[in-house]
């Protein structure tokens, strides 16, 4: 298998909109582009498709498991295509970005992102591609643990569908042109 594109998010309903699950709304999009759909792989905790994506095959995964302990599926996904970590790539929500921006980059803290920290235990290094979806700051002092679990804001809602595309646009781009290129192109656009 050539990459591993890896959703974080938290399963169930009530999660299904928050601001923490736009990785999985990128993956889902991924998976509708490659015309498949996900489904349980019990081995490895995950939600799974195997698509062309770019002229090559490329599994998409989301864990089953909450967003502080997707470690240990994406770990066991990677291992069972034999994908290495430095072919894996995250798509996450990120706060320190205004909403509707992307950020690519390869490596690097996790930044107080919990998902993150155990993807990056659980793969051994940090040395994976993260596609950061920005999601901006929590408004006044809201706490940011609490702004993560809340659905878009109305206006944010209007403008999802096209961030949403631009960052499954992100993830065709570093398969087909590699990172650099497709920082240049997307890090431009803000």
């Amino acid at each position: 298998m050539s990459a591993l594109v890896i959703g974080l998010g938290n399963p169930g309903e009530e999660y299904a909109a928050t601001r923490h699950n736009v990785g999985q709304m990128v993956v889902d999009e991924l998976a509708r582009r490659g015309s498949a759909s996900l489904s349980v792989h019990k081995k490895t905790r995950t939600r799974t498709a195997t698509v062309r994506l770019a002229g090559m095959p490329v599994v998409l995964g989301v864990p089953m498991s909450y967003m502080n302990i997707s470690g240990g599926p994406v770990s066991s996904l990677a291992k069972y295509h034999s994908v290495e970590p430095d072919a894996v790539i995250v798509v996450h929500d990120e706060l320190d970005i205004p909403f509707g921006s992307l950020r690519l980059k390869r490596g690097g803290g996790a930044g107080g992102h919990n998902g993150l920290k155990d993807v990056t235990k659980a793969l051994g290094t940090p040395d994976y591609v993260r596609v950061r979806v920005g999601i901006g700051r929590p408004p006044g002092r809201m706490d940011p643990a609490a702004y993560v679990l809340k659905p878009f804001a109305s206006t944010e809602r209007k403008e999802l569908p096209v961030l949403i595309d631009e960052a499954a646009d992100a993830v065709e781009a570093i398969l087909t042109d590699g990172l650099e290129s497709a920082q240049q192109r997307f890090h431009t656009r803000q």
